[in-house]
């Protein structure tokens, strides 16, 4: 994943299994914001943090057109921020990867799936209050 540092401006490279930690830039060592919600670009990319991430990994299958999607952004936000260390929150765009939502048999979106080492482990769709989506998920 590249992260992009807030106060340099810098890309920095960081492994999938970082991504749970606090990485720190590498020009200015600002801590990198890896508590918002990480998007995913390639189906790799996806691959590798639900492997490889220390921590559950909280997926959010959504859309640029779905309202209910921009509606639970937010609440997506304030878990990511909360429970940073604990549960890695990314965002996957049904509509630009397609094949991810396919391959992942997803129905209707917003669809949550919480994945543990590579494996699914819970599944839940529709929009809700963070503290809901955590129960539901089991987080």
């Amino acid at each position: 994943m590249i992260l992009t540092c807030t106060s340099c401006g810098a890309g920095n490279r960081v492994p999938a299994e970082r991504l749970g930690d606090r990485p720190r830039c590498g020009r200015c060592k600002t801590a990198l914001a890896a508590e918002a919600p990480v998007s995913v670009g390639t189906t790799e990319e996806f691959a590798e943090i639900v492997r490889q991430s220390p921590v559950p990994v909280l997926v959010d299958f959504w859309a640029p057109w779905c309202g209910p999607c921009r509606v639970v952004a937010p609440e997506l936000e304030k878990l990511a921020k909360r429970r940073r260390g604990e549960v890695l929150v990314v965002k996957v765009d049904t509509q630009a990867l397609p094949a991810l939502g396919a391959r992942h048999d997803i129905q209707s979106i917003p669809t949550f799936v919480r994945f543990d080492h590579g494996r699914e482990t819970q599944r839940v769709s529709g929009a809700m209050p963070a503290p809901q989506l955590e129960r539901a998920l089991g987080l």
